[in-house]
């Protein structure tokens, strides 16, 4: 897979533009209790009711309203374990064109079935990151749809910034924007965005234990190889892009990892206090938050709850 470019600032703004017609202004939600909790002044993106549950919509749809006439036509591919491929079938929905998803073995059911619900046609693969991509490089040239990378797509980076637009817009006189941290397409955009409003801010990622190639990544200097990830943070399981790791080092964005145990709490924290569904993969920015209190005690902190898309026969607890 090729390198893509990041984006600028000015993409992420055109991006904000593009999907205005399509994409929803999520709230951003606070709670005194957390806010007790934590000694920090937390204000919670909520993500989790963006189209399709996630901010991947965003990304996706910015990607699909990009391409010209011709190339939309033949349709868009990209390989997903949920989230991404159901907001790119989503997306290619609004423009009316075709969209393959490549879906690993072990994926959460009721992520796949919203796939299939959005009218996304599915290509299943084994659940490894070569075979994703392998996968999806054969659907491409059987049909000639655009490939919409899950994070390492210039499109899908911008639009996965426009999040943090809103939120700056939302909650002024932030001190930290966190994010969580997969492929890393929404820190990357991010730490763009951000940093194109107010360079003082920081950006920080959560990470789970079980997949923190980011946080060894940063503190090596250098991206790491592929590895097996053992978290129930299914949509981190992905090893972190290059030019997304290449943004992370470039706008000093600090990683917090955090075990499962500790997402879990932090999962039904947000469940009970917010009063809304959020996923594991979410619940790792108040978990990075409340394990080190240190950091943000004190200060306005914003948090991008990633997706609500949970299977409500296996929850975690």
């Amino acid at each position: 897979m090729s390198r893509a470019a990041l984006p600028t600032f000015a993409q992420v703004r055109e991006a904000a533009a593009r999907i205005t017609p399509y994409a929803v202004v999520t709230p951003v939600l606070r709670s005194a209790a957390l806010n007790a909790l934590s000694g920090a002044d937390l204000h919670f993106k909520c993500e989790n009711l963006q189209r399709g549950g996630a901010f991947k919509f965003r990304g996706a749809c910015n990607a699909v309203w990009s391409l010209d006439d011709a190339v939309a036509a033949r349709g868009v591919v990209t390989h997903s374990s949920g989230n991404h491929g159901n907001a790119l079938a989503l997306a290619a929905a609004t423009r009316g064109i075709p969209a393959h998803v490549i879906v690993p073995e072990g994926a959460v059911r009721t992520k796949l079935e919203a796939i299939e619900r959005a009218g996304a046609i599915l290509h299943r693969c084994e659940a490894t990151q070569a075979a994703r991509e392998a996968k999806a490089e054969e659907v491409r040239a059987a049909t000639g749809a655009e490939l919409v990378h899950p994070y390492a797509d210039t499109r899908v980076m911008a639009g996965q910034g426009t999040a943090s637009l809103e939120l700056l817009q939302q909650a002024a006189g932030l001190d930290a924007v966190i994010t969580p941290v997969g492929g890393g397409g929404l820190n990357a955009g991010t730490a763009i965005a951000v940093h194109g409003m107010a360079p003082h801010i920081d950006v920080h990622g959560a990470e789970p234990m079980g997949a923190d190639d980011a946080a060894r990544s940063l503190a090596l200097g250098h991206r790491v190889g592929p590895f097996v990830p053992d978290t129930i943070c299914d949509g981190l399981r992905t090893l972190i892009g290059e030019s997304n790791f290449e943004a992370l080092r470039m706008h000093r964005v600090e990683v917090v990892t955090v075990s499962d145990e500790e997402v879990i709490a932090a999962m039904k924290l947000l469940w009970n206090e917010l009063k809304i569904v959020v996923e594991t993969s979410s619940a790792t920015v108040l978990a990075a938050v409340l394990k080190r209190p240190e950091r943000y005690q004190g200060r306005r902190v914003g948090l991008i709850l990633s997706g609500g898309n949970v299977d409500l026969d296996a929850l975690p607890w």
